[in-house]
This record gives C-alpha cells, sequence and structure tokens, in this order.
C-alpha cells in the first residue's frame, strides 16, 4: 500500500479585498480590512465558543445545526471570521473542515471521481477516511457531514483526521487523473496538479492541529 506525500506550498496566490464565492478544492486566502490582532482574537473566541457549544450538548439538532452553518449563513460568512486564521490553529482548522464540507456537497460527483481514482493506492488514508462502498455522489456527501458532525459530537482529532485523510485520497486521485490527462489537456493536467499539492498541505495542516488539539495546545 502507498500513500502520496507532499510539500508543495499551500494552494491560493492572490489576495481578495472581499470573500468571494468558494472554489472547490481551491482555498484562496481572504483579505480583511479590521485591526488584524482584535479579527485575530474575535476568530478565536468564536471557534472555542463553537466547538465548546457543540461539544456540551447532546442535543443531535444542536450537531446538525453546526454542520450546517455554511448551508445556512453562507460560507463567505464563515471565511470572513476563520480563513486569515493560521493552518495550524483551532479557527484555521474549523475553516478548512467546513471549506472541504462545502466542496463535497457543491459537487459530489466530481469529487467522488477523484476520491474513487486515488482510494485504491492511498488504502489506508481511504479506511481512516470512513467512505461507504462504492464512494458516489451520495457517499461523499454523507461522509462529510459525518466528518464535520465527528467534530462536536465525537473527538475533534478523530475529525480532523479523517478530514487530512479524505484530503489525500482526493489529491491522489487528482494527481492520478492528471497524469492520465497530461497529453490530452495540458490545462486541465495543471490545474489537478496544482489543486493535489494544495490539498496535500492541507492534509498535513490538519493532522497537525489534530495532534495539537491531543496535546491540549491548539487554540
Amino acid at each position: 500500500m502507498s500513500e502520496q506525500a507532499g510539500t508543495s506550498p499551500y494552494g491560493g496566490s492572490n489576495r481578495h479585498h472581499k470573500p468571494k464565492p468558494f472554489a472547490p478544492m481551491d482555498f484562496e486566502p481572504f483579505a480583511g480590512g479590521a485591526d488584524p490582532a482584535r479579527v485575530s482574537e474575535a476568530a478565536h473566541l468564536a471557534a472555542q465558543a463553537l466547538v465548546r457549544h457543540g461539544r456540551d450538548s447532546d442535543d443531535p439538532q444542536v450537531t446538525e445545526r453546526l454542520v450546517r452553518l455554511a448551508d445556512e449563513q453562507g460560507l463567505e460568512a464563515i471565511a470572513e471570521m476563520w480563513a486569515e486564521s493560521p493552518a495550524r490553529s483551532l479557527p484555521g482548522a474549523l475553516w478548512r473542515l467546513y471549506a472541504l464540507r462545502a466542496a463535497t456537497v457543491q459537487d459530489p460527483e466530481r469529487i467522488s471521481v477523484y476520491f474513487r481514482a486515488g482510494k485504491d493506492t492511498a488504502q489506508v488514508s481511504n479506511v481512516v477516511a470512513g467512505a461507504a462502498e462504492p464512494p458516489g455522489a451520495d457517499e461523499m456527501r454523507s461522509m462529510a457531514d459525518a466528518i464535520l458532525s465527528g467534530a462536536f459530537d465525537g473527538d475533534f482529532d478523530v475529525a480532523l483526521e479523517r478530514s487530512a485523510a479524505f484530503c489525500r485520497v482526493v489529491a491522489l486521485g487528482q494527481a492520478t487523473l492528471a497524469d492520465g490527462a497530461e497529453h490530452a489537456n495540458e490545462a486541465h493536467a495543471s490545474k489537478l496538479t496544482r489543486n493535489s499539492h494544495q490539498l496535500v498541505k492541507t492534509a498535513e495542516d490538519l493532522e497537525h492541529a489534530a495532534n495539537a488539539w491531543r496535546l491540549g495546545e491548539l487554540d
């Protein structure tokens, strides 16, 4: 069994003066105009409050509302809170959990194509991610909801590790498809390769955050 590894820089190079609609599997930073220190403090406080609220409640409706927060408030609202936060922080990790779910829900068919292309090679990550077989669009949506739910009603570090594993499987699938498309459609192959590298970096950030949570150091 083999896993793809990578150390490419985190994707998304252009900064925007205001949030833009989320592009699946293409995380782009968002620029803000407020005092950075106050924005950072607010982001951390909001993330801590959200996680605490979810984990202190045993009401499944509370968990469902938290999972669907981006659906109801818009991913741009979450981006305004957390997209500027360091990747290896609580708000940064939450942003990635919500953004990955949004990407999956927005286009589950496409994500399932990537996942299927990577799952047989990334066997360990496939098991950790926990997708049902065969991993079609419905299974991708269910897995995305289950991973984010686990951040509130399960072990937060496990949710982060499942999300990281999901990233690794999809990234390997993108890389595999890029190799196959390199001669037929070079531009598409290059985009898949870039997105794959971004997702590997995202997986590394989520894995680091999971370890920090276990050590009581994720804030």
